[in-house]
């Protein structure tokens, strides 16, 4: 039986940071950001780069695509 919340289905809120923040990983020194907190805690992000758009898209497996 698979118990994994369907995403597409209304569910209790979680608590989560008002703002995505970054956080430094101390062994890469590049900056770290919770996926679930970019999508404010649903299923996709839209990411804008120099005038283009993208989706970040968590997928029910728990993957993520990134995609133009």
């Amino acid at each position: 039986m698979n118990m994994r919340p369907d995403p597409m289905r209304p569910h209790a809120p979680v608590a989560r940071p008002a703002m995505a923040q970054a956080v430094i990983a101390p062994a890469e020194g590049a900056p770290l950001h919770d996926a679930r907190v970019l999508t404010k805690g649903g299923v996709q992000a839209r990411i804008a780069l120099d005038g283009q758009v993208y989706a970040l898209r968590i997928t029910r497996a728990g993957k993520l695509i990134l995609t133009k």
